[in-house]
């Protein structure tokens, strides 16, 4: 890509009295430390929240722009080019007293990995809504990642309430109705316009904020200067203020808002309820109360999840991040405030490589996360998933593309190791001399399940190893990418089209690799057949060193039942050991005889003898085994044949193929054909409605969260958001409809251009992965076919 000169003239500059010394300035106290992250679905202004941040922080000089390519977290050639995020970045970032951790992540669906491994790490996280579309498909996507990684500590950001069509109070109602959280509690309120007249006129913008729990306003100039003024502390005084008139609508609301959220949060906090009763009578004695008893108790309950914060603004116009950073600094956890080991000066070291990545000039270089001690330079670790030492040649902080090297990463830290040669996403290493009782496996990080695949093409013979080598360097740092071989065919297995494409450019940009790419297709999956084995397959047979060799492995395999949710570690499975706790992927385990059996079982499942199709929806229990010592590595190609036989015994099986939501709005009349052409490709119509802002998650629990003991504000503060919108909004709301379907992603491959074709260019959709759904006998014969099996 070639940037012009005006576009390279804006790419932001980092101040230089800053850069010379800005790691020494960050606190090594771990109290201080915040690890977060952003988070949402995509175009809701994460990138540009980073950057306000980083403005705002004094780390830059001036902002970028996600339109001209110059923003400091997107950095790829291919992030500057598409104006969207692909990997997840991360910068450590000074603010008052606190040293913040921030990581970017990506909001499209296909880079769902890089949102996992950094959801892993985290110990808080700030999820960002557009104010117009509300909570959207990767929305709940993101959260649901959360929740699987146990990120209590959240924090939700109202973007973009400068769009016309903003709205507050709908972005609180689409949070409830979607089950984000029963308890969300409104700390700022947005001012549209320091001009009471433009309420009734309904001009869209954000000009002010007011934190109700600080009691101050803040108040933004054209030039984007703010001015930050104290309320008074009793009603007389509202009429006498200077910088905002008398007659504003906001002023009667304010104390209202602040008493319910007083309210709101003594139900989680006795010792706050008893402080309110037992204030004078009137609602101004509210006002009395301590910010710094508001904050303890506000703390408190975001720790356990028992409130969620909701903060607004504009991330464009630098509106509310001041805000957004003190909260987090007041509100998130720290590495103290969730489980850890004690820390003392000799505190055993652990820590978890949450990513991994290749730099042509610096090699590989392995991101962690501090879980306890201190880690030096030149220091021996023990990767203990793989029982690998490795020697940590350089420690980096990362500066999204910069990067700033230092002695040491103390407890609770994030940064980058140079030098590491084995280990992978998800390891976990700790001092190479520590005792045996130190050398347990932290939680791993799940790359979500590939759907869509495309055959990898040497351009000559001499290109087959180069490139062989290329993308096992690609599935080290991007494992949701996988690589297989079937019938003599390299497959790479992605999350999606566009994931596809930048897989294709990285594999030639970095690594140089001379190929190409065939048709694509989606990865189908096979299900256990309804046939009976033999017992005889049980026992697998050998010669070593010329010695006959029998191995006995007994497993019980079965398809998993209604409502059993499978393991995404093992593709949707369920494998079990002997005692009937799950057995961990064979990546994880090395030297035992259970990593040997799960090496086999892994390569079993890969490939179905029937199909060649990965398995999927199998209940697997290894019940029992026997071997001759020391023949301990033979149960990798016993355990994968006996279980290949199994399934091979069983027939073919039932086929699954995988869905998406579409969420596709159109003018009114393109409508109808919109529908037709869906259901003419297998989708079905779940919805026809005209809110842009429905969900496309059609596994929603019906109702949502109740309203009551809520405090939602009135329309009227999101002037062209309420119901007094202009006639232009509704007007386009009527002429818009939105359609709502699911439909097999086999035949949405080329769907731009036919909605293109379909709508006279007038046409956008949003495209969500919606998991494997087992196909008719129809279908399955037709893809039987298309795979050569039938």
């Amino acid at each position: 890509m070639f940037l012009s000169r005006r576009t390279r003239n804006s790419i932001p500059k980092v101040k230089t009295t800053l850069r010379r010394g800005y790691a020494k300035a960050l606190s090594h106290d771990p109290s201080k430390f915040r690890n977060m992250a952003l988070v949402a679905h995509i175009d809701s202004g994460k990138t540009t929240l980073t950057e306000s941040i980083l403005l705002k922080s004094s780390y830059l000089s001036m902002r970028g722009s996600v339109d001209t390519g110059s923003t400091t977290t997107d950095f790829l050639p291919a992030e500057r080019e598409r104006g969207i995020t692909i990997q997840s970045a991360s910068i450590p970032v000074k603010w008052k007293d606190w040293t913040f951790n921030l990581i970017d992540t990506p909001g499209h669906a296909d880079f769902g990995m890089e949102v996992e491994s950094a959801s892993r790490v985290v110990d808080g996280a700030v999820v960002l809504i557009d104010s117009v579309e509300g909570v959207e498909a990767q929305t709940k996507g993101v959260w649901r990642q959360l929740d699987r990684y146990g990120v209590a500590t959240r924090l939700m950001f109202l973007n973009k309430l400068d769009r016309p069509g903003a709205s507050l109070k709908a972005s609180l109602i689409s949070l409830l109705s979607h089950r984000l959280h029963p308890n969300p509690m409104v700390l700022t309120l947005p001012i549209a316009s320091f001009e009471p007249q433009h309420y009734d006129q309904a001009e869209p913008g954000i000009q002010g904020l007011v934190d109700l729990v600080q009691w101050e306003l803040w108040k933004w100039d054209k030039d984007g200067q703010s001015t930050c003024h104290p309320l008074p502390r009793n009603d007389e005084s509202f009429q006498n203020l200077d910088y905002i008139t008398a007659s504003h609508p906001i002023l009667p609301h304010l104390i209202p808002a602040r008493v319910q959220l007083l309210e709101n949060l003594s139900m989680f906090s006795e010792e706050l309820m008893d402080s309110l009763l037992n204030l004078p009578s009137g609602p101004t004695s509210y006002l009395n109360v301590e910010n710094s008893d508001i904050i303890r108790h506000l703390r408190h309950a975001t720790l356990k999840n028992e409130i969620l914060p909701v903060l607004c603004g504009s991330a464009m116009k630098d509106i509310g991040t001041d805000i957004v950073m003190d909260y987090v600094g007041r509100l998130f956890a720290s590495p103290l405030d969730v489980m850890h080991d004690p820390q003392g000066q000799n505190s055993p070291l652990r820590l978890l490589a949450w990513k991994v990545t290749w730099d042509k000039k610096r090699g590989w270089m392995t991101f962690v996360r501090v879980y306890s001690g201190k880690l030096t330079r030149q220091s021996v670790v023990l990767n203990t998933n793989r029982n690998q030492r490795e020697r940590v040649s350089k420690l980096l902080l990362l500066y999204a593309s910069e990067v700033e090297e230092v002695e040491e990463l103390p407890f609770g830290s994030v940064g980058v190791i140079l030098g590491l040669k084995y280990t992978r996403t998800g390891d976990t290493l700790v001092s190479s001399g520590g005792p045996p009782s130190n050398r347990s496996v932290l939680r791993e990080i799940t790359p979500p399940a590939a759907v869509i695949s495309a055959s990898v093409i040497p351009q000559s013979h001499s290109d087959l190893e180069p490139v062989q080598s290329a993308l096992e360097s690609l599935v080290r740092t991007d494992p949701s990418v996988r690589v297989d071989l079937q019938e003599g065919q390299i497959l790479v297995h992605g999350m999606g089209a566009l994931h596809l494409e930048i897989i294709e450019r990285r594999l030639k940009d970095e690594w140089s690799a001379n190929f190409e790419f065939g048709k694509r297709r989606v990865s189908y999956r096979e299900g256990l057949g309804p046939g009976a084995s033999s017992l005889k397959s049980n026992m697998w047979q050998t010669d070593v060193g010329g010695r006959h060799t029998d191995i006995f492995i007994e497993f019980d395999v079965r398809p998993l039942a209604s409502g059993e949710q499978g393991d995404p570690a093992w593709g949707g499975n369920i494998i079990l050991d002997e005692v009937g706790m799950l057995l961990p992927p064979s990546d994880s385990m090395t030297g035992t005889a259970q990593a040997f059996i799960a090496q086999g079982i892994a390569s079993a499942l890969s490939n179905s003898p029937n199909t060649s199709l990965a398995m999927s929806h199998l209940h697997v229990q290894l019940k029992k085994f026997s071997v001759p010592l020391p023949s301990t590595s033979l149960l990798t190609g016993a355990s994968a044949a006996i279980l290949r036989n199994r399934i091979r015994d069983a027939g073919v099986g039932p086929v699954m193929e995988p869905f998406v939501h579409l969420k596709i709005s159109v003018n009114e009349d393109s409508l109808g054909k919109v529908v037709k052409d869906l259901t003419e490709h297998g989708g079905e119509v779940l919805d026809l409605g005209t809110s842009p802002s429905m969900s496309m998650d059609e596994t929603d629990e019906v109702g949502g969260y109740p309203e009551d003991g809520i405090y939602v504000p009135p329309s009227w503060l999101s002037p062209s958001g309420g119901s007094s919108g202009t006639s232009q909004s509704s007007m386009s709301l009527r002429v818009r409809r939105t359609v709502h379907a699911l439909a097999p992603l086999s035949k949405m491959l080329d769907y731009s251009n036919r909605l293109r074709s379909i709508s006279g260019g007038h046409g956008l959709f949003e495209m969500a992965n919606a998991g494997f759904r087992e196909v008719s006998e129809t279908r399955k014969l037709e893809i039987l076919k298309e795979i050569g099996r039938a």
